[in-house]
């Protein structure tokens, strides 16, 4: 099995206990593979007050700091893809780079980002 970065849909969905969500989160990691969650797409899905799932689910999660190489990544990412979702052109560029699944609620858009960049990124919609 790959690594997994979630994006904001897979947040959601952890946050409604969707069940398939969570079994594709404690396969990963049973298998010692800790899911990768980009800060941005955590900044979209935290909303404040007590969201006990998605508390649950980060615990077990890598958060990636959007530092300047990154951000760069992700800009460069927008420009060549014409999109200005900078969140979704960061879970692309990590998720590619690591060889990881990314978990969406919203294939498109990451397929579109994958698709002008050249780059082969797997997509298992949630």
């Amino acid at each position: 099995m790959a690594g997994l970065t979630y994006d904001a849909g897979a947040l959601v969905a952890a946050d409604r206990s969707d069940r398939r969500l969570w079994a594709l989160h404690k396969r990963a990691l049973e298998r010692g593979r800790v899911p990768t969650v980009p800060a941005g797409v955590l900044a979209q899905g935290w909303r404040g007050g007590p969201q006990a799932q998605l508390s649950r689910l980060l615990k077990g999660c890598r958060i990636e700091h959007l530092d300047e190489s990154r951000a760069r990544a992700a800009g460069a990412a927008c420009g060549i893809a014409k999109v200005s979702d900078i969140v979704d052109a960061a879970v692309v560029v990590g998720a590619a780079a690591r060889g990881d699944v990314a978990i969406t609620s919203d294939p498109a858009d990451l397929s579109h980002i994958a698709d002008a960049l050249a780059l082969f990124l797997e997509i298992e919609r949630i």
